[in-house]
């Protein structure tokens, strides 16, 4: 069960009261995003995104009870906002190769559009932080949305992946196999899409950290490439 601070984020306020505590829960948040940019998350603190917007942090505590409140809040709002993205980018009625390619782009728009949020959710772990559940929940939006078109193409007989070694099944989570199992896949299916979310967010992380400095001369191209392997590598009807 949600607490009351995360469905905030999620469901449209209907008392005056709820939307006042909706709007202050915003600007928390915006305030806490402002300090992740400029010192990074190991330094956030509610003492000072209480600094910065003139409250009491007594105040800011009945919204957030700890940094590892506020840092859930943040973690969940930026997968909520990746997953979105992967999922407007999604158009079910188009061919799954172009599928795949609108939705890698969008995750790297909104990723080089907010490289500090990226970086919180898959750079360095925060010091003496521990994810809850939640943050596992909203994590699976992105990756699902990969793993929606390629069912899709499954279902309609258009995902033939090549020969050729996989991943092993094995080296995979075991609760990652029986999930996707739902979408038809086969457990070497379920270990390329795993390794091709994994490429997508490694390349990504690689491109934002300035990794690709004097390797690659176009980045976006790059990019576009990468994901027409890793789809070709799936299936995927790319040519």
């Amino acid at each position: 069960m949600l607490s009351f601070r995360y469905t905030v984020l999620m469901n449209a306020p209907k008392t005056a009261r709820e939307r006042a505590r909706a709007e202050l829960t915003a600007e928390i948040l915006a305030a806490a995003r402002r300090q992740l940019a400029e010192s990074g998350s190991a330094l956030l603190s509610l003492r000072s995104v209480a600094r910065e917007l003139g409250m009491a942090s007594s105040a800011v505590y009945r919204y957030f009870a700890s940094r590892d409140d506020l840092l859930t809040a943040l973690i969940v709002q930026a997968y909520t906002e990746i997953g979105e993205a992967a999922e407007n980018a999604d158009l079910p009625g188009a061919a799954p190769e172009e599928r795949w390619l609108a939705v890698w782009r969008a995750v790297r728009e909104w990723s080089l559009a907010h490289r500090h949020e990226y970086a919180l959710i898959f750079g360095t772990p925060v010091p003496g932080y521990v994810a809850p559940h939640i943050t596992v929940e909203v994590a699976g939006r992105m990756p699902l949305t990969l793993a929606r078109i390629c069912a899709d193409a499954k279902g309609a007989g258009s995902l033939n992946p090549p020969s050729g070694p996989v991943c092993p099944p094995e080296a995979i989570e075991p609760a990652m196999l029986q999930m996707l199992a739902g979408e038809s896949f086969e457990p070497d299916e379920v270990a390329r899409l795993i390794l091709a979310w994994n490429r997508l967010v490694g390349i990504i992380g690689y491109e934002l950290h300035g990794h690709l400095q004097n390797v690659t001369a176009d980045d976006a191209l790059f990019f576009d490439h990468t994901a027409r392997s890793e789809g070709a590598d799936l299936g995927l009807p790319f040519r």
